[in-house]
């Protein structure tokens, strides 16, 4: 762990924050007329995954964390975890299901690239492709013709997340998500 200036922090960046490791989500350098420059910064929790919103004084040194990614396939999951495989030396490790954000986006065989705290080789957390294509196994029919409004209805995918998508969309259409966001992007012809 080393200690830097807060003008060294960027979105991604992982520091030690109230004795848990957290990962930078977005900043904003604030330079007010009066008074001293400071750093409104949002951080998660790679522990717990709590989103907490923190104000850094431009002069703060902050403890940054090392870490390493490493891609690992999505091997099986059960009631409180998954089990995941290096894809270079086969190994197999398992995560809790809090350390991976969106986690019912996974199907067996995608690749997730996980974040391993360098000094301790301790995973502290997994993340989804920016995109995953899935089959809907589950939507109300859809009207012929409703393409033109931005009208969406839930749906059930085949790894049971759900989701929202357009009217068109019918049970067995495969679909491309957005794992940061929830979001429906396109359907993909297969």
């Amino acid at each position: 762990m080393a200690l830097q200036n807060t003008s060294e922090i960027k979105n991604g960046l992982c520091i030690v924050y109230n004795n848990d490791i957290y990962k930078i989500i977005e900043f904003l350098h604030v330079k007010p007329g009066k008074g001293p420059a400071f750093i409104r910064t949002k951080l998660k929790s790679l522990t717990v995954g709590k989103v907490v919103d923190n104000t850094f004084p431009s002069s703060a040194k902050i403890d940054v964390v090392r870490v390493e990614t490493r891609n690992y396939q999505y091997l099986y999951g059960d009631d409180e975890g998954f089990n995941f495989m290096n894809t270079e030396d086969f190994e197999q490790i398992y995560l809790m299901k809090q350390l991976i954000e969106n986690a019912d986006l996974m199907k067996e065989g995608d690749i997730c690239v996980i974040v391993f705290h360098a000094d301790e080789e301790r995973p502290l957390t997994a993340e989804l492709p920016s995109f995953v294509n899935l089959e809907i196994s589950y939507t109300e029919p859809g009207i012929k013709g409703n393409t033109a409004t931005n009208s969406t209805k839930p749906a059930t995918t085949s790894t049971g997340a759900e989701i929202r998508v357009p009217l068109f969309i019918n049970e067995g259409d495969t679909v491309r998500i957005d794992t940061k966001n929830r979001a429906y992007v396109e359907r993909v012809k297969l």
